[in-house]
């Protein structure tokens, strides 16, 4: 009897290799744009010389565009330096079956240099350090990424030929909540719930979303270090199951010009008992820990928006009366607010509204844990909470360019102390990379608005 991927360990996974069970493994890292990246192994070559020893990848995998172009600039690499290697450093706590490909199995590894040093600025590692940080004042996070994708008839090869116009998405009209709308895609909704619940993600729900053919697929909480990991294998297993449903998926937040995808991050703390630390009760009262944390994740607001949103692209989804906040605030159960109180008693929780579905998770979650780590250890007052349409109150924006959230954050002595040099100078190079590509392309919009009537 084949094991699941919530009972696979590794002497299990030896096994299933030596009963002809497993033939592949698939070595897996994030990358900057958290997608799962690596190489595919035999099960005989994955005893015989990585199980015990990793494998080995070109550092430009962390240093790369998102066409993985190899680019300049960065401390970690260059044509000087050879682009040499690092080290796939398995999780053996990772181990999953990847239910879309037969008889396959995935390790989730950390990134090191040859001598077995971690790589501080692999996505990872940047959120374990912070969740280090914060297991040194006695608490640990859980939590859940809600995840939105938009889903196409068209696949990606014709995609691509026709230049990713008229696309046929999945649905014709405003879909959410609609049973019969999702019910009209169930094919592809019943492979992705039924496979990511295989391969050790707890499903709990799908359900359609505003956009044409948007849709969004729930898992339950659990430590933030396996939320990520989850995530980042549901991202690949959406588009996976897609291409081989000749259908296609994007996690862009702003495919087009009605509403975009989200990734909303709910989180709470537990203390080293595994006691809920942020109700007072049973009640919605947030204890003094809760409000200090959340105070920090407001205050580091403007700072950290880079790392919810990382791409040239992400700023568009932010507008008015869109669902996607603008401004820099928390409220009650509000969802036009940047920061949202949700629950009561042991499910009491914060929301963070502003990753859009292009967000790289383990950096998303980094930047919470360093924000509420900042709102404990200067025990922030948290200000009065938004009240109606934080859409049109006088308060503060979030970032509405790239340009000004890789600044900020740049700039920020709260990221330069949180997260170090190497890591803020690593990602703000990312970043105007981001920038310097979009500065130098020629849009569709400029052709057309200008190609006669300049």
């Amino acid at each position: 009897m084949s094991v699941t991927s919530s009972d696979m360990t590794l002497d299990q996974l030896k096994a299933e290799i030596a009963a002809g069970r497993v033939d592949t493994v698939l070595i897996a890292a994030t990358d900057m744009q958290g997608r799962l990246q690596g190489k595919r192994i035999t099960g005989r070559f994955f005893l015989d010389e990585v199980m015990d020893h990793g494998t080995e990848g070109c550092n430009y995998l962390m240093a790369a565009d998102v066409e993985m172009n190899t680019v300049d600039g960065y401390e970690l690499t260059s044509w000087e330096r050879g682009y040499g290697d690092l080290m796939f450093v398995p999780d053996y706590s990772t181990l999953r079956r990847i239910p879309c490909h037969p008889a396959t199995v995935m390790v989730q590894c950390d990134l090191a240099f040859l001598d077995g040093s971690p790589l501080s600025v692999s996505p990872r590692q940047v959120l374990k350090a912070q969740l280090e940080r914060l297991e040194e004042l006695g608490y640990f996070p859980i939590g859940a990424t809600e995840l939105e994708f938009a889903l196409y008839n068209t696949g990606y090869r014709e995609a691509m030929e026709n230049d990713y116009r008229n696309l046929e998405a999945a649905s014709a009209y405003n879909i959410d909540y609609s049973l019969f709308g999702t019910g009209q895609v169930e094919g592809y909704l019943r492979r992705l719930r039924n496979e990511m619940d295989e391969a050790g993600l707890y499903t709990e729900s799908a359900k359609g979303e505003c956009n044409l053919g948007q849709l969004e697929v729930g898992f339950r909480y659990t430590d933030m270090l396996t939320t990520c990991d989850n995530h980042v294998v549901y991202k690949l297993g959406a588009k996976e199951i897609a291409d081989q449903e000749g259908k296609s998926v994007t996690f862009m937040a702003k495919p087009n010009d009605r509403e975009g995808s989200s990734c909303h991050i709910h989180m709470s703390l537990r203390d080293t008992d595994g006691t809920p630390v942020f109700p007072t009760g049973h009640g919605t009262e947030m204890s003094k820990t809760m409000k200090q944390f959340v105070a920090g994740v407001v205050a580091t607001q403007h700072d950290f928006t880079y790392l919810y949103a990382p791409n040239v692209n992400s700023y568009k989804r932010f507008a008015d009366g869109s669902f996607a906040p603008t401004s820099v605030g928390w409220g009650w159960d509000n969802r036009t607010c940047a920061v949202r109180i949700v629950g009561h008693g042991p499910g009491l929780r914060f929301e963070q509204r502003v990753p859009g579905a292009d967000a790289n998770p383990y950096l998303a979650t980094a930047a919470l844990i360093a924000a509420g780590i900042h709102g404990l250890e200067n025990k922030l007052e948290l200000p009065e909470a938004l009240a109606g349409n934080a859409y049109t109150q006088d308060v503060p924006s979030i970032p509405r360019r790239l340009h000004d959230a890789v600044a900020a954050f740049e700039s920020s002595e709260v990221a330069r102390r949180a997260f170090g040099d190497e890591v803020v100078n690593h990602y703000t190079h990312a970043g105007r990379v981001e920038m310097a590509a979009f500065d130098a392309a020629v849009t569709d919009w400029e052709v057309r608005r200008g190609f006669e009537r300049l």
